[in-house]
């Protein structure tokens, strides 16, 4: 980062209510806030909030997607990072680590920006983990291609995933032999895999709210329609079963093709609630 560019980010965070801003944007991690939300949660009028956001997206510090008729706002964590790299580059002549507490404000890794590059944890969630969430772990872990790490979890998780659905698995080619229906508490100890994403595959009127996984996962909501509530003959109750595997799978193509290594982290989220809305209920 160049000088100028460095005190035009110290300019912009040179304000109470920007500061108060970028604290709030980063409790919220990727998920960000609308400018609406925003505007509530810190008791300033619209006009003023818009005119603080420009100054701090300028200055390369928060980043703005549109979200259907909402324009969301995140806090650029890379922007950050430079301008702490900025202070702390020069430090005890080049060495930095002997700098006491200023090397934290340093990334903990070179390569650490905003973007993401797989492989990544997936987690798909749905209430009884026995049909959909089942099926998009299956049908992950085969299109991914050792790029995505595919996992499956239920709020009331069933005794074991449906017959009928990994009968559909096997007969698309499938390894089923380690499904099984669990509990999302098995990714929420300290010994769990880190998730980069999680995918709630419930209709929202569910009701269905996600575990603690940290301000690390990307999620996201891709209703589906549930398998146990299909009625109508056998033959029937398998078509509909290879629709929502068609369905499931077009979604997840789309996912898997997605350009991570160009898309930060507010993006990636923006596209991943596209693919939900498209999602919902398409045939």
């Amino acid at each position: 980062m160049e000088s100028k560019e460095a005190a035009i980010g110290f300019a912009a965070l040179a304000q109470e209510t920007r500061l108060e801003l970028v604290r709030v944007l980063a409790a919220r991690g990727a998920t960000g806030m609308s400018a609406g939300d925003l505007a509530v949660a810190l008791s300033i009028a619209p006009s003023t909030l818009s005119f603080h956001l420009s100054a701090l997206e300028q200055a390369g510090l928060v980043q703005s997607t549109r979200q259907g008729r909402f324009v969301i706002y995140a806090v650029r964590f890379a922007g950050l990072r430079a301008l702490f790299s900025f202070l702390t580059e020069t430090c005890c002549n080049g060495r930095p680590e002997l700098c006491g507490d200023l090397a934290r404000l340093l990334p903990d890794e070179a390569h650490e920006v905003s973007v993401m590059t797989p492989a990544f944890n997936v987690l798909f969630i749905c209430t009884r983990n026995s049909a959909r969430s089942i099926m998009a772990e299956a049908i992950l872990e085969k299109i991914g291609r050792g790029k995505f790490h595919a996992y499956s979890a239920g709020s009331m998780p069933a005794d074991a995933p449906m017959p009928e659905v990994l009968e559909r698995l096997r007969v698309m080619g499938h390894d089923v032999s380690g499904l099984r229906s669990k509990s999302w508490n098995e990714f929420t100890g300290p010994d769990a895999p880190r998730m980069d994403f999680v995918l709630t595959l419930c209709d929202p009127q569910d009701g269905e709210v996600c575990p603690d996984l940290g301000s690390r996962p990307i999620t996201a909501v891709w209703p589906f329609p549930d398998p146990a509530k299909f009625q109508g003959s056998e033959v029937e109750q398998t078509s509909l079963l290879n629709e929502l595997y068609g369905m499931i799978r077009r979604r997840l193509e789309g996912f898997t093709s997605l350009p991570f290594d160009s898309l930060d982290r507010l993006a990636l989220k923006a596209r991943l609630d596209q693919l939900g809305n498209a999602a919902a209920y398409t045939r």
